[in-house]
Formats: structure tokens, sequence, C-alpha cells
């Protein structure tokens, strides 16, 4: 007997310390991932998932800057941020063997420039910023471009997303420069270029799906997700994509550098790969999907929705967002608070 209790002791820790592994901390942005979803991964597989949200890829770079032993498993950047954090040494080389269902996710957001492999990066939800008008206030079509804003007849009437990043990329397409530029002498040309457009903005805002809903503003800035959202509730809101290009965001998945779960990181990720997973993930955040299997499963009003997927003909007029550096941020950042100072 005093073999056996010793024994029993040390087989009910050794228990104790498996269950407590048998977790996972996943970190992304909120209102993405479903309660459900979460539920059934812990349902089907037994591990427990520990969930946070954040609001801002600053936050969570900064968070995982400060802890040089990450307690995450799975975190979410978007395109820009892979690119900056795969070149800090920040992400873990994937091991695709381990996700089989990397075969669904669409040939059109994976080796693109910011993860030219996609070594460090699963596509999760992407969008495009364009234009929105309301079509009670305005002729449907009658805004084409991102010129068109510029016009003095839009005079206190523009909604314009409160993102110096989104904003600087519309001045700088107008200008004819790409949308990743970091030429300082460009970038001040992009702040000259929206001074000139300050008198026509009413407000700046990036949540924004109220107040189209409400109508407090009819024309301005927008990411179609949030377009498509809002015109469930108003039926007159028009998407455009402007022929003077555009930026294309995705928020993808990837596993920190030194993830204290790696195995179950791989069975989390490969779970949310899967076609049926993703397309009632993807019915309830009502953003676009990188998952093409996932994307043919979708009702017809949704997966033919122009607002929601445009063809490959108007995709190939945008952009996708790199890391254009601190030195350029700083710069964007410096001129954004000169210019909601009143231009």
């Amino acid at each position: 007997m005093k073999k056996i209790i010793p024994a029993l002791c040390l087989m009910l820790i050794a228990l104790s310390a498996n269950a407590a592994e048998n977790v996972i901390n996943v970190y992304t942005w909120s209102g993405v991932i479903p309660d459900f979803a979460i539920r059934q991964f812990e349902k089907e597989t037994g591990i427990k998932v520990n969930f946070s949200t954040y609001d801002s890829n600053e936050v969570m770079y900064a968070k995982l800057k400060a802890d040089k032993n990450t307690q995450y498993d799975v975190i979410e950047p978007s395109s820009y941020y892979i690119d900056r954090m795969r070149r800090q040494g920040m992400l873990e080389k994937f091991d695709k063997t381990k996700l089989s269902n990397f075969k669904n996710l669409n040939p059109k957001f994976i080796k693109q420039a910011y993860d030219p492999e996609t070594n460090y990066s699963l596509p999760f939800i992407w969008g495009i910023t364009g234009i929105f008008l309301n079509k009670d206030y305005y002729k449907p079509h009658s805004i084409t471009r991102w010129t068109d804003l510029w016009d003095k007849k839009y005079a206190d009437q523009l909604l314009i997303l409160d993102d110096s990043r989104e904003v600087f990329s519309m001045a700088l397409l107008v200008l004819g420069y790409s949308a990743n530029d970091t030429n300082p002498e460009h970038i001040k040309q992009a702040y000259l270029k929206l001074k000139e457009i300050y008198p026509n903005v009413k407000l700046f805002n990036s949540a924004v799906i109220s107040i189209l809903i409400d109508e407090d503003a009819t024309v301005g800035m927008v990411w179609n997700g949030d377009l498509f959202k809002a015109k469930k509730e108003n039926s007159q809101l028009e998407f455009i994509y402007p022929t003077d290009k555009f930026v294309i965001w995705v928020d993808n998945f990837a596993i920190p550098k030194g993830a204290p779960h790696l195995e179950n990181a791989y069975k989390f990720l490969n779970f949310m790969l899967r076609a049926d997973v993703d397309k009632a993930v993807a019915l309830d955040n009502n953003f676009p999907t990188a998952n093409l299997a996932a994307q043919k499963l979708l009702p017809g009003n949704v997966k033919n929705n122009p607002t929601i997927y445009p063809s490959p003909e108007i995709l190939r007029n945008g952009e996708f967002q790199t890391d254009i550096g601190d030195d350029a941020l700083n710069l964007y950042e410096k001129y954004w608070e000169q210019l909601k100072m009143g231009g």
C-alpha cells in the first residue's frame, strides 16, 4: 500500500499536467471568430480554447514585442504586420504537412508580397477599401474614382476612415504612386493632396456601419465588408471600386515564435481551414473569406454578390498592403495629426 499511494499520486500529477497542457491560447481581431466555432473545436478535439481579442494590429504587436516568452499560440495579423513580424523573426515557419486543408485557400491570396512563399501566414478574411454613396442623395455610378471625391460639390459631406494608412494610400494612388510608397517626398505630396480634400470632410470615423445605415454620411470612404453589412438595413447604399486603384487588406492566421502549444495550434488552424467550418464563420461575420472551398459553399446571394466578392477583373486593380517601416509610418502620423487639426 505504501508503494501504491505514491504511484497513484504521481499518476494524478501527470494526468493533471497533461490536462493543463491540452489548451490553446488564441488572440484575434474582435468580431471575426464566432463562439460556436470555438465550442465546436473544443468538442471535436477536447482542447480547451483560451480566447482573447484585440482592436488594432498595434496593440497585438506591442503585446507580443513586450513578452519574450509568448503565451499565445495563434494570432491574426493583417498583411503588412505579417510582413513586419516575419522580417523580425516573430513568427513560426509553418510545417505544411500538418495543414492538410491548406489546399482550400484561394490561390489569389497566397504567395503575396507580404509573405512570398506563404510560410508564415494563412489568409482568413479580406476586404477592399473603396467608395460608397447613398442613391437617395446621389446618382448611381456618379462617382468612379478616388479623384472625384476632391470635387468641391462634396464640401462638408465626406465620411473618411479614421485610419492614416488607408487615407494616405488613397492620396498616393490618386497621385499615381504605390499605396505602399515610402518615399518621404511622395508622402509629403500625399499630405498636401489631402489638405485639398479636407474642406470636403464631414467626419473621420472607422466604426461606420451605423453611420451608413442612419445616413449620418451619404458619400465617402468605406471598407466593402462594412458596406455589405449596412446594406442589409439600407438598400440605397452602393459600393464603388475606384478605377484609379484600391487597397486590398487581408487578415491572416499565424503562429508566434515560441508558441507554447504548437501542435494544438496546428490542429486549430487546420480546423479553421475546413470548408464547412469556414463557410459557417463567413456567414456569421459577413467578411469575404480567403477560403475558396468555403466560398463555393456559400449561398448564391452571397458568393455572387459583387460588393463582397468582386470579379477577377476588378480584383486585378487592387494592391495588397505590405509593411512600409517605422520611418514612413512616423511620417504618416506626423502629417495625419496636422491634417486632422485643420489641414
